[in-house]
């Protein structure tokens, strides 16, 4: 998109914000990843238009494994046709790396962050990259050999359930505790493609302003997060966006760099 003179001076001071931040994190949406061609769940055109999301229900999926593990499969486990990390993935992790980003809050389940290198990081909803097994709690890879048959069994005959957050199911405990220390040291958070609806994760950029931190928003639509608690807004996809403020650092940088 055309760039206005205030989305200009948006990108600056938020490229400052960041450049001046004590402690940066990154809370990342559906957002970042639908760049990448990863299907969104709500709205037109998402997965549960085209599906049954009784079938991710705990409870369901207790009842009819073999039924939910059907769908499940075939939204999630396309091993043909891998989705790939986007240059927001990639900006970030390079981020991780320079010590401009302190941590990553992800709700997606998707495993791209990890791929693109993130290794600061917290899978809020956890991961699709594994199976748990719902009778003994072993974790294995899901791979294509695992799931040929459904349901997929462990070796002690307990099924395997994906191992991301159902409905009606808990978020990880060490997830939720890194995110919550994270949240709690951060005095920036840059939200990425997120609603904002989701709780409990939706919380977490706003205990980052409740300690007075600052809150940068990228997101081409309006969220929850906008006209409550976001500092900045940038109106922009996430590679965009995050592809704009990577060169304004990196141009700061090279300023003082030559002027000390």
């Amino acid at each position: 998109m055309a760039r206005t003179e205030k989305l200009e001076r948006d990108l600056a001071a938020a490229a400052g914000l960041l450049g001046a931040a004590r402690c940066a994190i990154a809370f990342t949406g559906a957002g970042i990843s639908a760049e990448s061609g990863v299907p969104t769940f709500r709205g037109s055109g998402g997965i549960w238009d085209r599906y049954d999301e009784r079938h991710l229900e705990l409870g369901f999926f207790k009842a009819e494994p073999a039924l939910a593990w059907a769908t499940i499969r075939a939204i999630f486990y396309a091993f043909a046709s891998p989705f790939e990390p986007n240059d927001a993935h990639r900006v970030l992790a390079a981020w991780e790396r320079e010590g401009i980003i302190d941590f990553t809050i992800t709700q997606n389940i998707d495993g791209l962050h990890r791929r693109a290198g993130s290794e600061r990081l917290a899978e809020f909803h956890g991961a699709t990259t594994h199976l748990v097994c719902l009778r003994c709690g072993e974790r294995a890879l899901a791979t294509e050999e695992a799931l040929a048959e459904l349901p997929p069994r462990c070796p002690c005959g307990g099924v395997y359930k994906p191992d991301f957050v159902f409905f009606g199911e808990g978020i990880p405990e060490k997830a939720y505790r890194d995110s919550a220390a994270a949240a709690e040291r951060a005095d920036l958070c840059l939200i990425v493609g997120s609603t904002g609806t989701v709780y409990p994760a939706a919380s977490l950029p706003r205990r980052v302003k409740a300690r007075g931190g600052s809150i940068i928003e990228i997101n081409p639509e309006q969220s929850e997060f906008s006209a409550d608690i976001a500092d900045i807004v940038l109106p922009l996809g996430a590679s965009e966006a995050l592809r704009a403020l990577d060169g304004l650092l990196r141009a700061a940088s090279a300023k003082n760099g030559s002027d000390s």
